[in-house]
């Protein structure tokens, strides 16, 4: 029997599965729909993996599909219970005015995560602009809709491009079985209503443009350069509140309300669901910036078609590390 240090040693049994933790962190976080699961999902996988090592048979299977198979387990068995996961805009009715009311809870939401734990650092540009546009929060959310057995077939058919006879043989089942479930959850995500924007593309001198317009307006506090870059029917909401606005003139009223004023906030880049994301920072007593909120932007057709702050900032620290530091002498 190895021991702990043996199993992490070159060659241990730790050190062949660490490398699938960041392919399989994506497959989680879309499963769960929260970075926080995800990660947990991935370290029990590999946990029961390290533990049950002595026993996989690779005449079985490759080692991949075994891990896949162990973390689909554990993503089921945290689904038997769980309420789907939403965006704001899913939950209710636009809101009229800044009354944003009581939070709701963070697991009623989509929660973010960073691209660094589930995008690898290199790869094939078509596979990586897949695996980018499958992390948004729009698709996350629509995958919400699917059953878990039929999200998981989506997932390793139409992301991870598996054969039917794969995830036939990882979900125990028929390949007709899993031919039949992937119908049905296209069909589903057909009829989910979504529209999301452009991925983050920083070789884009149009999108890097918009961006660095709207950062620069909402630093300025510059509500109506702000809004003049919104599409007009354009969202805002702010997990963990139900409460959500549509349209330039509703997020005009909220961003002058005194009450909601961000004046002398800071915009710092992030990197976050495959979208521009920034860090939300403002002023502490001491003149340091402290993360407020991590706002992920929608841009659809050269203008910000959504905004998303999630406000649990100091939660999101632990999964994202800290902002870039801000001082006043940046300024």
């Amino acid at each position: 029997m190895e021991t702990t240090a043996q199993r992490y040693r070159p060659g241990g049994e730790m050190s062949r599965l660490e490398p699938f933790r960041t392919e399989l962190t994506g497959y989680c976080y879309r499963m769960l729909g929260s970075g926080f699961e995800a990660e947990d999902a991935v370290q029990e996988t590999l946990v029961r993996a390290w533990r049950s090592f002595d026993r996989y048979d690779e005449r079985r299977g490759s080692l991949r599909t075994w891990l896949y198979r162990i973390a689909t387990n554990i993503c089921l068995d945290m689904l038997r219970s769980a309420q789907r996961r939403a965006l704001a805009v899913d939950l209710g009715p636009a809101a009229d005015g800044p009354g944003i009311g009581a939070p709701a809870g963070e697991q009623f939401f989509v929660q973010p995560i960073p691209d660094g734990v589930v995008l690898p650092p290199h790869g094939d540009p078509q596979e990586m602009a897949v695996r980018r546009e499958t992390i948004r929060l729009a698709f996350v959310a629509a995958l919400q809709h699917l059953p878990p057995r039929q999200r998981a077939v989506l997932i390793l058919r139409d992301v991870l491009c598996w054969r039917a006879e794969e995830v036939a043989q990882l979900l125990e089942t028929t390949t007709a079985s899993v031919t039949s479930a992937l119908q049905r959850a296209r069909a589903t995500l057909r009829g989910v209503e979504r529209t999301p924007g452009e991925a983050l593309r920083p070789a884009d001198p149009a999108q890097r443009d918009l961006l660095a317009r709207y950062c620069a307006a909402f630093e300025r506090h510059d509500v109506e350069a702000l809004v003049a870059l919104l599409h007009e029917d354009a969202t805002m909401s702010m997990p963990p509140f139900r409460w959500w606005l549509r349209g330039r003139d509703q997020i005009r009223l909220v961003l002058r309300d005194p009450g909601a004023s961000c004046v002398g906030a800071r915009l710092v880049p992030v990197a976050a669901n495959g979208s521009p994301a920034f860090w939300q920072l403002r002023p502490g007593p001491d003149g340091r910036y402290l993360p407020f909120g991590l706002v992920l932007l929608d841009v659809r057709a050269g203008l910000v078609a959504g905004s998303t702050i999630f406000l649990d900032a100091d939660r999101l620290v632990s999964l994202f590390g800290p902002p870039v530091e801000v001082r006043p002498a940046d300024r």
